[in-house]
């Protein structure tokens, strides 16, 4: 038994001395439960004692001249990292291996000369790339593309005179949003490889504060922008400037602001707007493209609503083909495949050329027996309200029928009428034998004053009777009626 517990506690110790420290904090830095802050602290060289756990890397505002290969494999998983105001001149070609989960990287203000293919090929996780306010001069034509998921790239304030548009055209990159090329020193730009581009591409291709040459063709395009809305255009109007002469370099003006230079420009390849092109569920269009481009030396390429690039013979599942002239066949349309789309030609891998957009709606089929269209219906159902009011109005028989009918010798008051005069050259037929007027005479009666009380209609008698349920009263009340005046008790005779 001692023998064991003296072996147990070997065994212990010996483990105990071999297992590996938890590393701790470096002491230029700051450590918090995912982050690592080293800023502000004049390193010429990243610590080497990393916390695996962080998440977020600062070492912004130091003097790192370069970065060693793998130096991230201890931080398995880094998402951001800021290296910003530091003097890195290149990056070594493994120097961000080990980072397949890093999201967003900061490195502007550094002194990067060039942009190459090796960069930042590892970064497959990458969204945005910061590389603003450095030195860079060239950025290879592969430098993105391997980074599918690259959604913000920042290279203003640079020395760049060209850039390779067509890298980002055709290859994969279409979850590209913004793309900063502003305040550099391009002096062209390719406007047909930017009319191939994909709209959410142009909308965030920043080209502002670059001495371009003036050109019809870049002053159509800029202004098509602007009247589609695109952020690249509408938020820096002003700030668009183009060289009038090669000769006089700072002969810059704001042509988007100050126009009148360009009134009587013709339309360009921009303002090629997409053909409607309706299409029934089920149906199999062809879009065809007019061209007299040679086909021995072009080959063709449709873009489409999702911006996946379509080849010859089509995409994965073969819903979408491409013929060897450049027709695009839509098998079986359904909703999901309305949307523009754009067939370019290739002639050479950097020529791209538009040649035709096209606007599909697919609808479904009207039902059978549908022969009415809505406005037709809309204006059927105004003519029948217009005869219903009209019979409404005109032929609806009288509700108070008393008022339509003459007043009986015995009949009741008339309730129906207001108060009226009745002129007439006899006297009435149910006069008394005590009743004595002129049949030359013209005698005018006027109906008597009728009061409410307790909500009743009740007649202007002068004096009371004592049974109103009696014939007599009853007769009296007609002939009082029938002679009363609202002023006298005597008719008014002229």
């Amino acid at each position: 038994l001692v023998v064991l517990l003296l072996f147990q506690l070997c065994a212990h110790s010996h483990t105990a001395h071999t297992s590996p420290l938890p590393r701790s904090c470096p002491s230029a830095c700051i450590c918090t439960s995912d982050l690592l802050s080293c800023s502000r602290q004049t390193l010429q060289h990243v610590p080497r004692a990393l916390p695996p756990t962080a998440t977020t890397l600062d070492l912004s505002h130091n003097a790192l001249t370069q970065l060693h290969d793998h130096w991230l494999a201890a931080l398995p998983h880094l998402e951001a990292l800021h290296i910003s105001h530091n003097q890195i001149k290149d990056l070594s070609p493994q120097a961000f291996h080990n980072a397949s989960y890093l999201r967003h990287l900061d490195m502007s203000s550094n002194h990067l000369h060039a942009v190459e293919t090796h960069y930042f090929d590892a970064l497959v996780s990458l969204e945005e790339l910061l590389l603003y306010n450095n030195r860079i001069t060239r950025v290879d034509e592969n430098a993105f593309t391997k980074l599918s998921g690259l959604r913000k790239v920042y290279l203003s304030w640079n020395n760049l005179t060209t850039f390779p548009f067509h890298s980002v055209q055709g290859l994969g990159n279409y979850s590209l949003r913004t793309l900063d090329l502003s305040s550099n020193s391009l002096s062209s730009i390719p406007v047909e490889e930017l009319a191939a581009l994909p709209e959410n591409i142009r909308n965030g291709l920043y080209l502002h504060n670059n001495p371009v040459r003036c050109s019809c063709p870049l002053y159509l395009m800029l202004q098509h922008w602007k009247q589609r809305g695109f952020s690249s255009v509408k938020d820096f109007f002003e700030e668009h400037t183009c060289k009038v002469s090669d000769n006089a370099p700072r002969s810059l003006i704001k042509f988007l602001k100050y126009n009148h230079m360009f009134e009587n420009c013709s339309a360009g390849p921009e303002d090629m707007h997409p053909v409607p092109f309706p299409v029934m569920v089920g149906q199999t269009p062809l879009l065809t493209c007019n061209t007299s481009l040679p086909a021995s030396a072009t080959t063709y390429m449709w873009i489409s609503p999702q911006h996946e690039p379509i080849k010859h013979p089509g995409n994965s599942n073969r819903s979408l083909e491409v013929y060897r002239n450049g027709s695009l066949k839509i098998a079986a349309a359904k909703p999901w495949h309305s949307g523009v789309y754009v067939g370019l030609a290739i002639n050479n891998p950097r020529n791209f050329s538009r040649l035709c957009e096209f606007n599909v709606t697919v609808h479904y089929p009207k039902p059978d027996g549908e022969t009415f269209s809505t406005g037709l219906t809309t204006l059927l159902g105004c003519i029948v309200s217009l005869v219903l009011v009209i019979i409404y109005l005109y032929l609806t028989p009288c509700h108070c029928l008393s008022c339509c009918k003459k007043p009986a010798p015995l009949s009741p008051p008339q309730e129906c009428s207001a108060q009226s005069s009745i002129l007439s050259t006899t006297p009435p037929a149910t006069d008394g034998p005590n009743r004595k007027v002129s049949a030359n005479k013209h005698v005018v009666f006027l109906e008597p004053i009728r009061e409410t009380q307790n909500g009743k209609i009740r007649l202007a008698l002068g004096e009371d009777l004592p049974d109103p349920k009696h014939p007599k009263v009853l007769q009296l009340k007609s002939d009082s009626e029938s002679i009363s005046s609202v002023f006298s008790d005597t008719p008014i005779v002229s």
